[in-house]
């Protein structure tokens, strides 16, 4: 009975071949995009391995069913949270990023329940489209909020070399000043994490 329950606790192997065709080794059969799509939709969980190399993949197949989304104009993604999520590309708090994403998207699922009960009230009744529109903005701010905790260095860096006025003490560098600025800002981003992970 537990080999059962393992079994199915475990994701389906999904391969991907050169030729780019997907198959679902669970089903026996070829899978597309949208497939996978409405699997993650349903709650299966699934691997996507490349089938010469075994390689884990799952990341790149789930990067190209949201830019497909976004292509067929099912955006969700603003240009801006775009663009600063790239600026932490190579940055030295790029390994932050996934585990505050993930915290944020947590927080966010968690308020699904509310934000549903807020749309059949809008198809109920008009009034509530206001009530609606007011979560959906808080949420969006929230969200580029975190985004923007998590680009000092786009927002702040500038203002505090160019404009900040404060010279180095006796002994000190301008480079001696500016580290110690960044290990500020990392000490308060570390703090705003914990104190995210305490809340979940």
């Amino acid at each position: 009975m537990a080999e059962n329950q393992d079994k199915a606790a475990e994701p389906i192997i999904i391969k991907k071949y050169a030729n780019r065709r997907l198959y679902n080794t669970a089903k026996s059969s070829y899978v597309t995009l949208d497939h996978l799509a409405q699997m993650v939709r349903d709650g299966e969980d699934f691997v996507v391995n490349d089938a010469k190399s075994g390689q884990d993949i799952t990341r790149s197949v789930l990067a190209q069913i949201i830019f497909d989304e976004e292509a067929k104009g099912h955006t969700m993604l603003p240009a801006n949270f775009l663009r600063q999520l790239i600026r932490l590309y190579g940055d030295t708090l790029q390994g932050f990023v996934p585990g505050y994403l993930e915290a944020s998207m947590d927080t966010f699922a968690r308020n699904q329940d509310q934000m549903r009960s807020h749309v059949q009230k809008a198809f109920e009744a008009n009034p509530a489209l206001a009530n609606f529109e007011a979560l959906a903005r808080s949420n969006m701010e929230w969200f580029e909020n975190a985004m923007r905790m998590f680009a000092p260095f786009a927002n702040n860096i500038g203002a505090q070399q160019g404009e900040s006025g404060e010279t180095p003490k006796d002994g000190e560098t301008k480079k001696d000043v500016e580290l110690d600025e960044l290990k500020q800002q990392l000490a308060e981003m570390q703090s705003q994490l914990a104190k995210i992970v305490k809340d979940k």
